[in-house]
């Protein structure tokens, strides 16, 4: 069962220390191959772009993203289970391209597993489009891989 929110002002914040336990905990509920806490770390000491979205002190959601030459690669997005359906992956997209425009970054570019259909429908529906398959890219359990459908945005 989804959480409603009433009307509340979300805002964004930089992913940091103090954040990263609730983040965690979304990401393992929301995920059966999470990332880990070496991934989130690994991802800051790099300086990607992390944000969260939150309500108060609720975390909404959030998303990892690294600059290249001319383009902005998402490397995670995630909604809290209890938050979705309601818009908020929109805003992070949203946001996550003002950012990259405000760069001057020509492309955006994202994977996602082909069985993830919802949010295949969201990124299409944002203007992203497929341009490739990465066979074999995630794992899928039980030794197994998953494809991943590429997909790019031109800002």
């Amino acid at each position: 069962m989804s959480a409603v929110l009433r009307p509340v002002e979300a805002r964004l914040e930089p992913l940091g220390a103090t954040r990263l336990e609730q983040v965690l905990q979304v990401e393992q509920r929301a995920y059966p191959h999470p990332w880990t806490r070496g991934n989130f770390l690994d991802a800051l000491k790099s300086g990607y772009h992390a944000r969260v979205l939150l309500a108060g002190e609720e975390l909404l959601g959030y998303y990892v993203a690294m600059q290249g030459v001319d383009e902005v690669h998402l490397l995670n997005i995630t909604v809290s289970p209890d938050y979705q359906r309601q818009g908020w992956g929109r805003v992070m997209l949203d946001a996550l391209a003002l950012w990259a425009r405000s760069l001057g970054a020509q492309w955006l570019w994202l994977e996602v597993r082909v069985s993830n259909t919802r949010a295949i429908a969201i990124y299409e529906a944002h203007g992203y489009r497929r341009v490739g398959l990465r066979k074999n890219y995630y794992p899928a359990g039980q030794g197994q891989r998953e494809d991943a459908v590429v997909m790019s945005l031109r800002l």
